[in-house]
């Protein structure tokens, strides 16, 4: 039976390093799903940062769309995966859809929403079916003031959604803030 686990918090509040440490504990037979796509040297660097903190035998796989199709390769060769990060999923999800979100029409929008919750929906279900332990990190964005542009706003929203969605199906949730987890659910 399958545990999905998780992990949101601010930007640096500590919840990859946490999240890592969770699946550390568990095994050394770790998957690490990598969202993010480095289009740029900051986005490298941070790449290469989180790279080097985690253990060198983890396998790394560098997807965000259609993450579902791999969890079964994932429950024979794994015990363990971590899916870092949520966050960069949607916005990799939002902008390969093919429409301009700051033009987009209210039900463009709704129709870029419906996918995404469909991907983290097929992919929910797809892990429920495993043994795996499965750690989800995002990260918490409605914690500040309302965002000016549309752009910012949906993105928020989105992932906010999205953060309760799998909060819903998750067997445990926790909230790091200052490198202290404080386990939620």
């Amino acid at each position: 039976m399958s545990n999905i686990v998780l992990v949101t918090g601010g930007a640096r509040s500590g919840k990859s390093s946490f999240a890592e440490s969770l699946c550390i504990n568990q095994n050394n037979r770790t998957a690490y799903i990598a969202t993010s796509v480095a289009f740029d040297d900051e986005m490298k660097d941070r790449v290469k940062k989180h790279q080097e903190s985690r253990p060198q035998e983890w396998k790394t796989y560098e997807i965000y769309k259609d993450i579902y199709s791999i969890v079964e390769t994932l429950d024979k060769n794994h015990g363990t995966v971590l899916l870092d990060c949520l966050t960069l999923m949607i916005n990799n999800l939002m902008f390969t859809y093919g429409i301009d979100i700051e033009t987009a029409s209210t039900d463009e929008v709704n129709e870029i929403e419906e996918y995404i919750k469909n991907q983290i929906e097929k992919l929910l279900e797809k892990v429920k079916n495993t043994n795996l332990y499965f750690v989800i990190v995002t990260n918490e964005l409605g914690m500040g003031i309302v965002p000016e542009n549309k752009l910012s706003r949906i993105y928020r929203d989105f992932v906010g959604r999205a953060n309760q969605q799998i909060a819903k199906t998750s067997d445990e949730v926790y909230l790091v803030v200052s490198g202290i987890p404080m386990k939620v659910k």
